[in-house]
């Protein structure tokens, strides 16, 4: 399995487990890109694009629910002033 930069590996292993979560979202758009441009160079065997597949499916979850948690942020504003967001608001 190739190895993915900017993640956060739980132990010391050599490859990442695949629910292994980038620290960042920067982070994981980065690998993303990575991701793709592997996939599309047709150069992977079968089985190692669809680990890259899955891999991406994570990644892209992922930021998909920062940017929620983002755009839930900018959302609840109170007298002009932004609020910790929480599960309870």
């Amino acid at each position: 399995m190739a190895r993915f930069k900017g993640i956060h590996m739980a132990k010391s292993n050599a490859s990442p487990k695949m629910d292994d979560l980038p620290v960042t979202y920067e982070l994981a758009v980065q690998e993303l890109e990575e991701l793709v441009q592997q996939m599309e160079s047709s150069q992977l065997p079968l089985d190692q694009l669809l680990q890259a597949y899955q891999r991406g499916a994570i990644v892209l979850k992922f930021c998909r629910e920062k940017l929620t948690s983002i755009e839930d942020q900018i959302k609840v504003l109170d007298e002009g002033h932004l609020k910790t967001w929480t599960e309870n608001n």
